[in-house]
């Protein structure tokens, strides 16, 4: 592939999206030709799965279901869009991608994180990103700064919300040497900085 698969990671709340626009709009200005996307989403076809899959009125869905649904929106995005854009030497910013689901269904619901695994190598076809961020925040930074947030199926899901945070520590304390680790508890162009050094560190543009 041409291009770069930058994904951006966190609990809510961790300032991905602040982050993802910062990193845009650095390497834009470079002229770099950036695609911003997001998951669950990033297509017609995943932004309707999305809207079931966060549909608080859906509390009925089983856990497997739930696997199974970012699996099949994370495949359509990459098929659709990010392999597309790789191959046109695009740099991908995507915020959320496998991680999120082995943190998710694979801890927080436990079904295992070999299982996840398993489920979204084959969504994906294998593709991996060239670089993850994880961006880290103290305990409760989520909390705080949602507040005012209306909660969507799974964050109005006491089960999986009291445990989230935790479980992110934990697959990235596992998965450390896959991760670029970023305190995001720092003023915000600090971190920026930090993640656009982290990106240049092993990719340079002109």
């Amino acid at each position: 592939m041409k291009g770069l698969f930058i994904v951006i990671e966190g609990p809510d709340g961790s300032g991905k999206s602040t982050v993802a626009e910062g990193i845009r709009h650095h390497f834009e200005e470079k002229g770099v030709d950036v695609l911003h996307t997001r998951e669950p989403g990033g297509t017609a076809i995943s932004e309707d799965i999305r809207k079931i899959l966060l549909d608080p009125e859906n509390k009925a869905m089983h856990p497997r279901c739930e696997a199974l649904l970012y699996a099949a929106s994370r495949a359509q995005h990459v098929e659709e869009v990010i392999l597309p854009a790789l191959e046109a030497g695009k740099l991908v910013l995507c915020e959320r991608f496998v991680f999120s689901s082995l943190v998710y269904q694979g801890l927080c619901r436990r079904l295992g994180i070999q299982s996840v695994g398993a489920v979204n190598a084959f969504a994906t076809d294998g593709l991996k990103a060239d670089v993850t961020l994880y961006l880290d925040v103290p305990k409760g930074t989520g909390d705080s700064r949602m507040k005012d947030r209306l909660a969507d199926r799974l964050e109005s899901d006491r089960r999986i919300m009291d445990t989230v945070e935790e479980n992110y520590r934990i697959l990235a304390n596992q998965l450390k040497e896959e991760l670029v680790l970023i305190d995001a508890s720092r003023d915000a162009d600090q971190v920026l900085k930090s993640c656009i050094e982290a990106i240049e560190k092993e990719y340079r543009f002109r």
